[in-house]
């Protein structure tokens, strides 16, 4: 039965307190095939009458099944599997201890919350939010009532809509609730790390076209890397202390920086059932940017319906932060790791992880709905949802962080002496910021999209919860160690994929690539900062663990050796049995 809203009341209270700081066995065919069988009824025997009882006898099948009228050990054994189940979970959560939040909601409370997410609620022409209508927002975040979702005023310029707030109360029955994910609170609004994010999004923004393969020779990232070595807390991997023109904008995970900068699985070509699918996609036109003017900014800020148009050049593969940020603005949300499975299913039984038995020691049988091409496909889409749950309990009934966005409109408004807000003298002398200033004559950060963000909020991004849970079930259902065959790299302009010569490029590090390079890629947008998916990234691996622990209870298989991976920190574990143990 639903819990009454009092009963929620507590759950949150409880949870959330503010704080400070190798095998041939099987064949390419026998993976790709997705069909499922159907049995149907003969229409004929239909025709000539009801059939009678007699006609069925009870089948000649082990005890243990549960048939009509025989004993019911199955029914009680998979009541039993989720009961054990929901526990474990249920005592690994006690075990997590509270989330906490940042505490800037207090520290702002009296200057109309401005490190927080207002977007589409009333504001003055600062886009500083009213503060009854952000009160009335946390109202409904606190208590889940109708009565108080249905209060939350919107501007009376307002086009859009909230993203779904009522989604962070979601219950799961499978994997771990929304509610037990953990991760740390987001950086302060006037903290060092989020200006040198901050200015991280910035120079995204303003090297959107320089092409990846020319990082090492153009200006404007040479700029780029010397300014943002200048912030007390510069953002991403670094090489003796310091960020480089080989580390910008990448990810942190093991294999991120080895080969290209986009992950094989946003470029190689791969079959979807009896469709050949080329990873060309549009993007926007060169130089473009939108939101870098107070009347558009600001008209977005309330929910309004973009003035600006978005307007696509030909097709091509991703070779830029440009190409980049369309794809992650118009893909669905686990398609990139439904390409990849579908990418690494052709590679054969090869590429499966070794304790998958049907890589070796089941040979009279092939995979299937366990442990096959189904049960992967499945278990990616299924690991998406589930995170969104992790990502929208923490945005929205925790963290409620601003858009980088919004933080640019402060940079603004600040560096233009309409408002004085308490910012970090990190971003306030950027070079991104000037350089921003000389180009669009605003301070504001230059956007990819008309519409700037989604209307919910930053921490963390859902894209990377997503990310983070299906890369987490692609590493443990594959051998992380086999090196991707015949691999590539696109040229500069996009139009063509070159053979790529370089050191091995393994399925482990491409997944780890792939979901960071859709992560960082909603970063080059303008839309997140790089602790959204750093941290995201981490609270979907926490939920697909959970899920795969769910699963591994299920198997028949004895030979089953647990699902392997290894965790986005580098660590290696097993899950067998329900059990997570050190591989």
């Amino acid at each position: 039965m639903k819990p009454r809203d009092d009963t929620v009341d507590q759950t949150a209270n409880t949870e959330h307190t503010h704080g400070n700081e190798s095998s041939n066995a099987t064949s390419r065919r026998s993976f790709l095939k997705m069909g499922v069988a159907v049995a149907g009824a003969a229409t004929g025997g239909l025709a000539a009458g009801a059939a009678q009882a007699d006609d069925f006898r009870p089948l000649d099948i082990d005890p243990s099944v549960n048939v009509p009228g025989g004993p019911d050990r199955r029914l009680r054994a998979a009541r039993d599997l989720r009961i054990d189940a929901a526990q474990q979970h249920f005592l690994d959560t006690f075990s997590a201890g509270v989330q906490r939040d940042n505490n800037d909601e207090q520290r702002y409370a009296d200057q109309r919350f401005y490190a927080s997410f207002t977007k589409t609620l009333p504001s003055n022409q600062f886009g500083e939010v009213q503060p009854s209508a952000f009160r009335a927002l946390r109202r409904a975040m606190r208590r889940g009532r109708k009565a108080d979702f249905d209060a939350i005023p919107l501007d009376g310029s307002a086009a859009r809509r909230l993203a779904n707030p009522q989604g962070a109360f979601r219950y799961e029955v499978a994997g771990l609730d929304s509610h037990a994910t953990r991760m740390p609170p987001s950086h302060r609004f006037r903290s060092a790390k989020l200006a040198g994010e901050e200015g991280e999004v910035y120079w995204q923004a303003l090297t959107r076209d320089v092409p990846f393969n020319r990082y090492d020779t153009d200006p404007a990232i040479a700029a780029a890397v010397a300014d943002l070595n200048t912030f007390s807390a510069t953002p991403g991997p670094t090489v003796g202390g310091a960020l480089t023109a080989g580390t910008l904008f990448r990810g942190e995970t093991p294999g991120d920086l080895v080969g290209p900068y986009i992950s094989q699985f946003l470029w190689q070509d791969f079959s979807f059932g009896p469709v050949d699918v080329v990873q060309r996609y549009e993007a926007g036109l060169p130089g473009v940017d939108f939101m870098a003017d107070s009347a558009n900014w600001l008209n977005v800020q309330r929910g309004g319906a973009p003035a600006e148009t978005l307007v696509f050049g030909p097709k091509r593969y991703i070779n830029d932060n440009r190409a980049l940020s369309e794809y992650v603005h118009r893909d669905v949300l686990y398609q990139a790791y439904l390409h990849a499975a579908l990418i690494l299913l052709g590679y054969g039984g090869a590429a499966l992880d070794p304790g998958n038995p049907y890589a070796g020691s089941i040979t009279n049988q092939g995979a299937f709905t366990s442990l096959g091409g189904p049960f992967v496909i499945d278990l990616v889409s299924t690991a998406g949802n589930l995170a969104l749950s992790g990502a929208w309990f923490q945005k929205w009934r925790v963290h409620r962080l601003l858009r980088p966005e919004a933080y640019g409109g402060r940079v603004h408004f600040h560096m233009t002496g309409q408002r004085h807000y308490e910012l970090n003298d990190d971003i306030l002398n950027s070079a991104a910021v000037n350089l921003a200033h000389s180009r669009n004559g605003t301070y504001f950060l230059p956007q990819a999209y008309t519409e700037g963000s989604p209307t919910h909020p930053s921490y963390p991004a859902g894209h990377a919860t997503v990310a983070g849970a299906c890369v987490t079930v692609l590493k443990a259902f594959f051998n992380e160690n086999f090196v991707i065959p015949n691999p590539v790299v696109c040229n500069d302009d996009g139009t063509a994929l070159l053979p790529y010569a370089g050191p091995d490029l393994t399925v482990g590090g491409e997944l780890n690539k792939v979901a960071n390079n859709v992560a960082i890629g909603r970063d080059a947008a303008g839309v997140h900062y790089r602790q959204d998916g750093v941290e995201g990234l981490v609270v979907g691996e926490q939920q697909a663990i959970a899920l795969l622990q769910d699963k591994s209870r299920t198997l028949n298989e004895a030979d089953f050796g647990g699902f392997t991976l290894t965790r986005f920190d580098g660590t290696r574990i097993r899950i067998r049995d329900g059990q997570i143990m050190p591989a």
